[in-house]
């Protein structure tokens, strides 16, 4: 089971990476991405180095325990979800961005059910800023996409940002596993998107 105390910081090397040592690292967050998408988190590290053509060893140097590859994993995601989310930002269709970012949203929350909010306690704690610094960044990003769909009078004025963010977390948790929890994940979403829009100006 993934434990996450590490209350060492860790400090950061300043000295550029090598394009090997780079473009390994990145093969290792993608590997882990999939693994833990598959396996849960707790998916075993050598098959993770195995699948990204590294030895074990290398994996060790850049992730020296596994609360570091499940936080470079959290902080690539959130990165590709707040881009997403500045991407849709001139989506002309103010309701549909909002819509299309919040189901990434969700897909997100239901891959790691929980363990997000853990790792971004304990990376803050120890000193590591990556994690927490996209966290912020995602949940700005969610907030602009909700204030337009609410300028353009598609969503309802008094819809607070906060809450629909916990409501999506909440589907994440609710949802089962496999294919039916992942329908009952877009049916619950699809419940959210219409009370967002109830009490709207023309809905």
């Amino acid at each position: 089971m993934i434990t996450l105390t590490d209350p060492q910081p860790r400090p950061r090397d300043a000295r550029p990476r090598r394009a090997d040592a780079r473009r390994n690292r990145a093969r290792l967050v993608e590997q882990a991405k999939a693994s833990f998408a598959e396996f849960g988190v707790d998916a075993s590290l050598d098959e993770i180095a195995r699948r990204a053509g590294v030895a074990s060893g290398t994996l060790y140097r850049h992730f020296p325990t596994r609360l570091d590859l499940v936080e470079a994993v959290l902080a690539d995601q959130l990165a590709a979800l707040a881009d997403l989310g500045r991407e849709l930002l001139t989506a002309e269709d103010e309701f549909g961005g909002l819509t299309t970012w919040l189901r990434a949203a969700l897909v997100h929350g239901m891959s790691y059910r929980g363990l997000s909010a853990a790792v971004l306690n304990a990376a803050v704690d120890r000193g590591g800023v990556d994690v927490a610094d996209w966290h912020a960044e995602t949940l700005q990003v969610g907030g602009e996409l909700l204030a337009r769909a609410r300028a353009a009078g598609s969503v309802d004025a008094d819809v607070r940002d906060a809450d629909v963010l916990k409501m999506v977390g909440a589907i994440a948790q609710a949802a089962g596993d496999g294919q039916d929890g992942h329908a009952q994940a877009e049916r619950l979403l699809g419940l959210l998107m219409n009370g967002l829009r109830a009490g709207a100006p023309g809905h």
